[in-house]
């Protein structure tokens, strides 16, 4: 089982696969290192590709300290796995919670990344939402440590957001369904409270968001709601941002849809890497 220790020495479980100019995937709440096989199996081909657990994820270790965690740290981690597996730059991709890893590793690192997707990006952060959001990560973080952890996983699998994955695949929502309720509950609830619940929003980062540099993909499906104003507001602010909006999909969007997902993240890898992603910003005030 391949691990590697982060910045405090917590071990953090990866896989690796393929050759060619490294990309790291960086996952959400809901999901682990394998929520990514579909995009692994693709780009391998022509990549390689790191997908990790984060702290607090079986098999990666589950530090029981509210300090253990937090959005500085889950960005140390990120940059952790790159020190450790000698990459120097990477292609950034993150869904969900993993997005905003995503997105601080190209502010705070951009000399570490050669693109960034934000994938179902933006939960909690419209200012209109966010002491809501705020409650609902708690109450969230209650139902992980006080029920049954297939309990949890069910009910937080069923988020209006997911219903669309569900019917349209089964199979695969059942899969995903699994992989929930693999999560440790401590981790799971610890995760929630100090990272989801206490990370600043997007609108906390729009002076930082105005001068991002590197190429930007952001992507979200049309029926991930609480995404959709998050997802545009990135694109509104942030200079190299490309939006894709998927129709008829919802939050899960790594399993849900992975063909398009697969060719977009390849669409922006090749853009980036020959010099070719375009930069919106416009020089007047229109």
């Amino acid at each position: 089982m391949p691990s590697l220790a982060s910045t405090d020495g917590t071990s953090l479980y990866y896989e690796e696969s393929g050759t060619g100019t490294p990309v790291l995937f960086i996952h959400e709440f809901a999901g682990n290192h394998r929520t990514w096989t579909a995009q692994v199996a693709s780009l391998g081909k022509t990549h390689r590709c790191i997908a990790y657990s984060a702290r607090g994820y079986p098999p990666s270790d589950v530090p029981d300290s509210d300090d253990a965690y937090g959005q500085d740290i889950a960005v140390g981690d990120a940059i952790a796995v790159l020190n450790a597996l000698n990459i120097e730059r990477a292609h950034i991709v993150g869904h969900s919670m993993g997005a905003y890893t995503a997105l601080h590793v190209g502010l705070n690192h951009p000399d570490r990344c050669i693109s960034v997707a934000a994938l179902g990006c933006g939960w909690g952060s419209h200012p209109d939402e966010r002491e809501k959001a705020r409650g609902l990560c708690e109450d969230i973080a209650v139902m992980f440590r006080e029920k049954p952890i297939a309990e949890s996983a069910a009910a937080y699998a069923r988020f209006p957001m997911r219903h669309t994955f569900e019917a349209k695949d089964p199979a695969g929502f059942a899969a995903f369904e699994e992989i929930l309720g693999g999560l440790s509950p401590e981790g799971a609830a610890l995760t929630m409270l100090n990272l989801q619940r206490d990370r600043p929003t997007l609108w906390d980062m729009e002076q930082n968001l105005k001068n991002f540099t590197l190429p930007l993909l952001v992507l979200v499906g049309d029926e991930d709601h609480p995404c959709l104003d998050g997802s545009l507001f990135l694109k509104r602010t942030v200079p190299t941002a490309a939006l894709q909006i998927v129709p008829r999909a919802g939050h899960t969007i790594t399993m849900e849809e992975p063909a398009i997902v697969n060719a977009a993240l390849a669409d922006i890898f090749a853009a980036a890497s020959d010099g070719t992603w375009m930069n919106h910003r416009k020089d007047d005030n229109s």
